[in-house]
């Protein structure tokens, strides 16, 4: 009798109190949970990131990182596993590993911001790491040359003194060619040479026992063999060719390179994005409109790809507005971007557009106009995540509009369409909207069945909200 009075231990039942454990800062009793989870419902892909964040709060960096492989050994195209493998590797240190799995998480999701935010401060650590390469000037410095040098003062120590051979060397080449070929360097040699004039200094030793004349000697021969590398590697002629070439390009490129407008392009839209991202939609509006201009005045050859990005500032600048409540603006700027898709058969472009059209009408309560944008988009998703979100919130707009019917269908797609990408998180949303539309067709019994399941899903998410709402 005492055993049937125990609670029935469930998978859901473990991750959420793991989760709950978690937030407290309790991740060694969090990570019993899961780890008791997992023994229920192997191979669980949710349950195994959930584990990986627990030990990555608890330093153990290197079983966090197992997790997140194997949740995407699971599933390769699974976004939460690709980002928890990118912040994993980050926080070990990693930045280029990481930044290649943030930019894999961002091409598979690009409405995850997160994923952008990664990229950025990945690509800060590194280069505040190894430095900006553009900004790093490499001079040939003497310094450089120092263990070459000590090899040379060995080597020629073990020889006689043949200042009369070295002298001989000097004079093969003239003192303008010479400078040309050693450049920095050149000073240097001319110091040593004028130093084997003093003929007391020459005869004198270091405190080691060196004799000074070797030293010099030694300094004078690495210099000569750098002038014979440097001709051999390019002889007069060629540098002289391409002196030539290069006056050439710099009378050609006082105007801006297309691949420096293309960098500053990437570097401006990232930055439109991430002001947006953080909540300054006014700036990034701003922005993205001096961008706009910017693009409209160059040609085609210096931004080969001019019309998309005109498409995709009209879309940043739609968003910004959106963010800033200007409907009618943000309806316009993409509706824009719709057209300027249309004309140049962008199909992603046309995708977008047609996304944030529906979004916007349905912000407005134009739920019509909203299911007319978004169904028109339906052949357009490239995903069964893309189809599970878009079948989701046609069917919401239809449940707006008192359509129960054609609500429950298209929540009857959103939930097969999460099924077959295995997301927990739209099979929730798309299960509590058939529930919804069953209370509104006065399906009661259903209904309860439905919001029985939807409250498993929630379990699973974990979402203690969202289970709270369901059992409301």
């Amino acid at each position: 009798a005492a055993e049937d009075d125990l609670p029935v231990v469930t998978f859901g039942n473990l991750m959420s109190e793991g989760t709950a454990l978690s937030r407290r800062g309790q991740h060694d009793k969090a990570l019993g949970c899961f780890n008791d989870a997992l023994k229920l419902r192997a191979g669980d892909k949710h349950c195994l990131i959930t584990r990986s964040k627990c030990y990555l709060k608890l330093g153990d960096t290197e079983n966090s990182l197992k997790d997140a492989e194997a949740s995407l050994q699971i599933d390769k195209t699974f976004s939460e596993g690709l980002y928890q493998k990118a912040e994993t590797l980050y926080t070990m240190g990693d930045f280029e590993f990481a930044l290649v799995f943030y930019h894999r998480g961002r091409r598979l999701r690009p409405d995850l911001h997160k994923f952008q935010l990664g990229i950025n401060k990945a690509e800060e650590a590194i280069v505040n790491c190894i430095g900006n390469p553009s900004l790093v000037k490499l001079e040939n410095k003497e310094e450089l040359c120092f263990v070459s040098r000590q090899a040379e003062i060995k080597k020629d120590q073990k020889q006689q003194n043949k200042p009369t051979k070295d002298q001989k060397q000097m004079k093969k080449k003239s003192p303008k060619t010479e400078q040309q070929l050693l450049g920095a360097l050149y000073a240097d040699k001319a110091f040593l040479e004028k130093l084997l004039k003093d003929e007391d200094l020459m005869q004198s030793s270091t405190r080691q026992g060196i004799k000074v004349m070797d030293l010099v000697l030694g300094g004078i021969s690495y210099l000569n063999q750098r002038r014979d590398f440097w001709q051999q590697q390019k002889p007069m002629y060629a540098r002289l060719y391409e002196r030539k070439v290069l006056r050439q390009q710099q009378m050609r490129d006082k105007k801006e390179k297309p691949s420096d407008i293309s960098k500053s392009i990437a570097k401006d839209m990232e930055d439109i994005d991430l002001l947006l991202a953080r909540g300054s939609a006014e700036e990034s509006c701003r922005k993205a409109e001096r961008l706009l201009k910017r693009i409209q005045a160059w040609s085609e050859n210096e931004v080969p790809n001019k019309c998309e990005l005109i498409g995709n500032l009209h879309s940043c600048i739609g968003n910004a507005q959106l963010a800033m409540g200007q409907m009618e603006a943000a309806l316009r700027s993409h509706k824009m971007d719709l057209d300027c898709a249309r004309q140049n058969a962008l199909t992603d472009g046309v995708s977008r557009a047609l996304d944030h059209i529906g979004h916007v009408y349905a912000r407005t309560g134009k739920f019509q106009q909203a299911i007319n944008a978004w169904e028109e988009k339906i052949p357009l998703a490239q995903s069964s995540l893309e189809k599970a979100w878009l079948f989701h919130e046609i069917g919401r707009c239809y449940l707006e509009l008192g359509k129960a019917e054609e609500a429950q269908d298209y929540g009857q797609k959103s939930l097969q369409s999460a099924d077959e990408e295995g997301d927990v998180e739209w099979q929730l949303h798309a299960t509590v909207l058939v529930a919804q539309a069953q209370v509104k067709l006065k399906d009661y019994p259903s209904a309860i069945m439905t919001f029985e399941r939807a409250l498993e899903k929630a379990k699973l998410v974990p979402s203690e909200a969202a289970q709270h709402a369901i059992i409301a």
